[in-house]
């Protein structure tokens, strides 16, 4: 029976469970939670589902069947019933009848099947806010390995599914099973599958194929092995290698029998060492040459005349004045051949001593070039080292005090403390704080993993005397009283440590290094006080302050 005014929800089970009737009058209520407007305005406005249920070992307490979707077998998550009582996640119910009604599974289990409360049809199915209030305060522990998170469904659903740390997820290039958190750092470094960009020509490639990729790269460097130098691009190793000092290459006269190997800068004193040599060379592969092209006959070796080819068994004797004669004509021929290549010979010659003059001057410039950029570089050093210097002391002053009062704040403490922890920075030094301008200098000390016997367990904080410009001038050892506090930032309770210089300790004698052993409180404040809501650490900071006492000085 319907009411004017009022929107009534009923959730009937089977079994006897979570029956809720309720009346409300839209006057008295406005709409602000989805559910509510599902239930009022009907199930096809609700907003669209995205996820099945919640998996079993969310639940921190026995699985109960109803709690239970009947379709993924998972905690419901935003339960729908069905007329026929039984219940199943939004989005379950919907992608089950997605092709129209179909039969409840459960009730054809149990043996209870009935038409037509037992068809599964979307229009007919309400929302159950019962049941989602019911599981919504049920407690819960997060399921992946590792998570110590503890808290309600709700909780879960809203803040911290799909948020954990330790959740797990399948890398989708290469499928292996992968933390969450690590996602990133795989897809970047480790992922067998991932893409990446050649930082030599910019060409994408798959990682499995970075080697053979390397070996074809024209960008790649490589390394010349005759000079050494590196980092030469793979497209211009040739243009390098025939211009390259170093290399080593045949004698240019290697087409004629000189069998030489030199380096390319040593080609020029090989040819003109050798000038003979190749002279003798060109002169047999010309008689080579001839004999080929005149017919029989044997070019032979005279220490006087050169090169003459032996008459052939059989010439008749009134043949060898002509063949004589001939022979005339080629010594002369080759004479001038000769004559020819000396003059060529002597201008390379002088070529080569003009280039190699000009080669010596360029020397002596670079060298002077070069000289003059060492010098500039250690003029840059010694600038940014005073500028190093300079950017300190204006640091130091810019925390420096002058009244033997100083209050050092000490911000990113947790990251601080980290470090200390991990032994990467166990230690830390204030600013330095004077008693007076021309007065003692000195700084504190902090441990913030403790130190000594307050390793682990406490604060070490340790006053230290350091070396000043004007200790010739003060009155040694050190005798001031200094008051050590951890400041309260509520300004209720101040956690304070004094203590009197022992005049006889090397302490606090006239520094004679940058500033001597410190001395203090290894069991200045308990670890414990700066945990939680600790009213000495604020915004991950904490404030400490020293005093000393000037009476006297």
């Amino acid at each position: 029976m319907e009411i004017p005014g009022y929107t009534v929800v009923e959730s009937v089970n089977r079994k006897g469970t979570w029956t809720e009737s309720s009346k409300t009058t839209q006057q008295e209520r406005p709409i602000s939670d989805p559910w509510d407007a599902m239930a009022r305005s009907g199930p096809m406005l609700s907003l669209l589902p995205s996820l099945s249920g919640m998996p079993r070992q969310v639940l921190a307490v026995p699985m109960e069947p109803k709690y239970l979707c009947q379709q993924c077998q998972g905690v419901l998550r935003k339960p729908f019933q069905a007329q026929c009582g039984h219940r199943f996640c939004n989005f379950c119910l919907m992608q089950l009848t997605s092709s129209g009604p179909k039969p409840c599974k459960a009730c054809q289990e149990e043996s209870i099947f009935e038409e037509p409360q037992s068809i599964l049809n979307i229009s007919d199915a309400f929302p159950d806010n019962a049941a989602r209030r019911e599981i919504d305060s049920l407690p819960a522990t997060c399921p992946n390995e590792g998570c110590s998170w503890k808290g309600k469904i709700k909780e879960y659903e809203e803040g911290h599914e799909g948020k954990c740390e330790f959740e797990r997820t399948t890398c989708e290039a290469c499928h292996a099973v992968i933390l969450c958190q690590d996602r990133e750092r795989h897809e970047e470094r480790e992922c067998k599958e991932r893409t990446l960009n050649c930082k030599y020509c910019k060409v994408a490639f798959n990682f499995k194929n970075i080697k053979a990729h390397d070996e074809i790269c024209q960008k790649f460097p490589v390394q010349c092995k005759a000079c050494g130098k590196k980092k030469i691009p793979r497209e211009k190793f040739q243009d390098h290698a025939m211009s390259c000092a170093k290399s080593r290459a045949s004698c240019a006269f290697g087409v004629v029998g000189c069998s030489a190997v030199v380096e390319s800068e040593k080609q020029g004193d090989h040819e003109q060492a050798s000038v003979l040599e190749h002279l003798r060379l060109l002169l047999g592969e010309v008689g080579r040459v001839r004999q080929q092209m005149e017919g029989p006959g044997e070019w032979q070796e005279d220490s006087g005349l050169g090169l003459y080819r032996a008459p052939e068994e059989g010439t008749p004797s009134a043949g060898r004045a002509g063949q004589a004669s001939s022979l005339e004509q080629k010594v002369s021929a080759m004479e001038n051949i000769m004559c020819v290549l000396n003059r060529e010979l002597e201008r390379t010659a002088l070529t080569l001593e003009a280039f190699s003059r000009q080669h010596h001057l360029d020397q002596d410039k670079i060298e002077g070039l070069s000289s003059k950029v060492k010098q500039l570089e250690r003029t840059l050093n010694m600038r940014d080292l005073q500028l190093s210097e300079t950017e300190s002391t204006l640091r130091e002053l810019s925390y420096c005090t002058y009244d033997g009062v100083f209050v050092w704040k000490i911000a990113d403490f947790s990251r601080r403390r980290q470090d200390a922890v991990g032994g990467r920075a166990p230690a830390m030094f204030s600013p330095a704080f004077y008693s007076s301008k021309y007065g003692y200098k000195m700084c504190l000390r902090l441990y913030l993993n403790g130190d000594g016997t307050g390793r682990g367990t406490h604060l070490s904080l340790f006053f230290v005397v350091m070396r000043g410009k004007y200790d010739a001038l003060l009155k040694w050892p050190f005798s001031q009283k200094v008051t050590l506090m951890l400041l309260d930032q509520n300004n209720r309770e101040h956690i304070i440590d004094a203590f009197r210089p022992d005049i006889t300790s090397t302490s606090f004698q006239r520094p004679i290094s940058e500033m001597n052993i410190a001395s203090g409180c290894p069991l200045f404040c308990p670890l414990p006080k700066l945990a939680g809501k600790s009213s000495y650490l604020r915004d991950d900071t904490v404030f400490i302050k020293a005093i000393v006492d000037l009476t006297g000085l």
